[in-house]
């Protein structure tokens, strides 16, 4: 008789304040004998450090350390090689547990399917095993709702941006928007600055960093040091208010 393989879940953990991980997304958690988590070289990492005081000592944690992360690679290294090389060998590790039998739980800041490294393990591996995704908070709601800001009012359309798009593309697509959320910033946020001032939109946009965790910084744009601006930072050009 076959042994029964392992589920695969990707839990969305929300932004970073712990209370925010939905109540199904702690349950399966804690039920889960195996929890992956992507971390940076020599990091706990943010959706860890989320999860952590919930975990089990029977559990086994499955680190999955990323070679690179934003940095310039010298020729004839390609970030985009080197990354998906990455998640293949990712993706092997986590299906010799799910192999096994045992449930894997990889962990995923905001929602697994917003922007979040998970869906590169479930292009891999959802075909082949029985896999369920817990949606989260997302960090452009979370920043949404420290900010203060409503996002789109009545038939508004929302667009989400990356910042690292070129500058001409990036001003139209926004030029073209009810409103926006523009993530993705770190070093690109000079770039993403001039952009909107460009369309007259700085006065409305609102920047906030690392929004709803511990170390949450809400800035004024036009005060902000390009050199720091963080890599969980964005950017939200609200939509126009209306009286209703």
């Amino acid at each position: 008789m076959m042994q029964a393989r392992g589920r695969l879940l990707g839990l969305g953990v929300g932004p970073g304040d712990p209370e925010l991980i939905t109540v199904k997304a702690l349950r399966l958690l804690r039920e889960s004998p195996v929890v992956a988590y992507f971390v940076a070289k020599g990091k706990r990492g943010n959706a860890f450090g989320i999860i952590e005081s919930h975990l089990q000592e029977a559990q086994t944690l499955l680190p999955l350390v990323y070679p690179v992360t934003t940095e310039v690679l010298p020729a004839p290294l390609s970030y985009e090689q080197v990354i998906s090389d990455f998640y293949d060998a990712a993706s092997l590790e986590v299906a010799a547990h799910l192999d096994a039998g045992r449930d894997v739980a990889v962990i995923c800041e905001g929602d697994p399917f917003f922007y979040g490294s998970y869906m590169y393990l479930h292009d891999r591996l959802a075909e082949r095993y029985e896999a369920q995704v817990i949606p989260g908070v997302c960090s452009m709601l979370g920043g949404a709702s420290v900010l203060g800001a409503p996002l789109v009012y009545r038939n508004q359309s929302l667009s989400v941006l990356s910042g690292v798009l070129p500058h001409d593309e990036l001003k139209r697509r926004l030029a073209d928007a009810d409103a926006a959320v523009i993530m993705k910033l770190g070093r690109n946020f000079p770039k993403v600055r001039d952009v909107l001032a460009e369309l007259g939109l700085a006065e409305r946009a609102l920047y906030v960093e690392r929004a709803t965790m511990a170390n949450q910084k809400i800035v004024a744009l036009d005060e902000v040091d390009p050199q720091s601006s963080p890599y969980f930072s964005l950017i939200i050009v609200p939509g126009e208010r209306w009286q209703g």
